[in-house]
């Protein structure tokens, strides 16, 4: 108790864990009753253990604890342990940082401390070498850099885009539109405020209402969306249809928004309020794996263009879910026999479905070898069951559709952050918010500069002109250090000539080329989408 913990300690604490090491200290595992763990823990003034403990009691139903001696100190640990410490070989502590109690805060403020820790001093290295790498690569430091995106503690979790971010974001939802389309999806458009009725129908109110932000209208419950899927099963079951018209795929670009707590928020990779790739599709239980087998080749067209290549996992039935199990075994088999009839690889990934159904993750792989999950497929039988949504079949019947979910870049945030991340800043060509910078090397040299702009914006490019006052020099560093694919220098011999000098970021001077050549040639590489 008062004592604070700086990473100016952090290197006081490793030499002592170092000493602890060259001991050759034992870990020693034992259990206990629980009656017996809570007092001694409570002798101990071990209050948090002492939590820890009831919990096991009332969730799980525990009886005993399991419990792990080094010297005089005894750990609650479920384990395991490493035997003794000479088997830690090489280990560095890199941060400290506070956490609420169990993620609470209403709860008392802990001190964290990060470390990890490796079979070999080389692994170690290697380590934290990618860690050295991935903080030159963050995407808070580059975004702000690059003036994409700015946070502000007015409204924490939420990103205030600039016009250069707003340029990126905007072209991957134009992307999504112009390769759903052809795919047959529909865009629609749907409410950000529901009535608490709707919440209860779909089961978010029981399941996810913790993490919805709630207001009142009228003394009447409200909550902001945190998914589309309600909206668009309303959406759909406001008419009727035949099995004729399915399936139906709605998409939409929609804006959702999570009570994330304060201490899980990380710059656009964890937020409160975002927008996603979002789209449901309506079947019959013929078409599943028709359906599915569609969302996986969109999601692999999707990452192909980025030079990514996802991995897939099916995500089964968590312990909290709606539905019946008859629902979740017509569900997961679906999905398997989806998998497998695309003779995809997959690992299982058992309880991490989604509340209302299961689910195939698509993980990709960045160049600093750290795995994101992305896209998400997931079989939903019961939210149609609670919106009682139908359709009527070649007998004339009424029957249920299924409705799958599917996201394939998840958050356009977090698939940006992302990106930046994987590519250092240095986005491809098609996508990078200015693909070319046109640098006047004096005054008399801008109007020039403004005709050059205007051919090129006409042929389908993004431009910028730096009419400054400044160095030709200083222009073409910070058109570099803003990863400006494409630079073009138009100073007297430019104007005497009708042509401009080009420079390409990373290569320097390419020479002088004419408007029209170098207008072609930049709407090809445009259109190409070759990361």
């Amino acid at each position: 108790d008062g004592v604070v913990i700086s990473e100016d300690d952090l290197p006081k604490i490793e030499e002592r864990m170092r000493e602890h090491v060259k001991a050759s200290q034992t870990f020693e595992r034992s259990e206990l009753g629980v009656a017996e763990a809570l007092d001694r823990f409570r002798g101990l003034g071990e209050d948090y253990k002492v939590e820890l403990i009831e919990d096991l009691i009332t969730n799980e139903g525990a009886e005993t604890v399991s419990l792990y001696r080094n010297g005089d100190f005894v750990d609650l640990c479920r384990g395991p342990h490493t035997p003794a410490t000479d088997r830690i070989k090489a280990f560095a502590l890199q941060s400290v940082a506070g956490a609420y109690w169990r993620g609470d805060s209403d709860r008392t403020m802990l001190t964290r401390i990060y470390g990890t820790a490796f079979l070999s001093k080389q692994d170690l290295a290697e380590h934290l070498e990618r860690l050295e790498e991935a903080k030159a690569r963050d995407h808070r430091r580059l975004g702000k850099e690059l003036g994409l995106f700015r946070f502000s503690e007015v409204s924490p979790g939420s990103a205030f885009w600039l016009p250069r971010g707003t340029q990126l974001f905007n072209g991957l939802v134009e992307l999504s539109r112009e390769m759903g389309e052809p795919r047959g999806y529909q865009e629609v458009k749907t409410p950000q405020l529901y009535d608490a009725e709707l919440w209860k129908m779909s089961g978010h109110w029981d399941k996810y209402r913790e993490n919805m932000f709630l207001t009142e209208a009228e003394e009447h419950p409200m909550g902001l969306k945190p998914m589309n899927c309600p909206g668009h099963a309303h959406l759909f079951g406001a008419q009727q249809w035949s099995y004729k018209d399915l399936p139906i795929r709605y998409s939409e670009p929609g804006l959702l928004h999570r009570n994330e707590p304060s201490g899980t928020l990380h710059g656009l990779l964890r937020v409160r309020h975002f927008c996603q790739d979002d789209a449901h599709i309506f079947c019959t239980d013929e078409q599943i794996q028709d359906e599915v087998a569609g969302c996986l080749e969109f999601a692999f067209a999707t990452y192909k263009l980025f030079g990514l290549e996802p991995s897939l996992e099916l995500s089964t039935r968590p312990e909290q879910r709606i539905g019946d199990d008859d629902l979740w075994d017509r569900a997961e088999a679906a999905l398997e026999s989806a998998l497998k009839a695309g003779d995809h690889e997959y690992t299982v990934n058992a309880g991490d479905g989604a509340f209302y159904g299961p689910k195939i993750d698509l993980h990709i792989t960045d160049s600093l070898g750290r795995s994101w999950q992305l896209g998400t497929v997931q079989l939903d039988y019961s939210m149609p069951e609670r919106f009682e949504l139908s359709y009527t079949g070649a007998d004339n019947a009424d029957h249920r559709p299924v409705m799958i979910h599917r996201a394939l870049m998840g958050s356009y945030e977090r698939f940006i952050g992302i990106l930046i991340e994987h590519f250092a800043g240095d986005l491809p060509f098609w996508l990078t918010p200015v693909q070319v910078q046109i640098l006047p090397v004096a005054d008399r040299h801008a109007d020039y500069g403004r005709q050059v702009k205007d051919q090129l914006v006409s042929a389908g490019l993004r431009v910028e002109l730096d009419d400054r006052a400044e160095s030709i020099g200083r222009k073409i560093r910070e058109a570099e250090m803003s990863k400006t694919p494409v630079m073009l220098i138009v100073g007297d011999r430019e104007v005497e000539s009708g042509e401009v000098s080009v420079r390409e970021r990373g290569r320097g001077d390419e020479g002088s080329e004419s408007i029209p050549e170098l207008a072609a040639r930049l709407v090809s590489r445009a259109s190409d989408r070759s990361a």
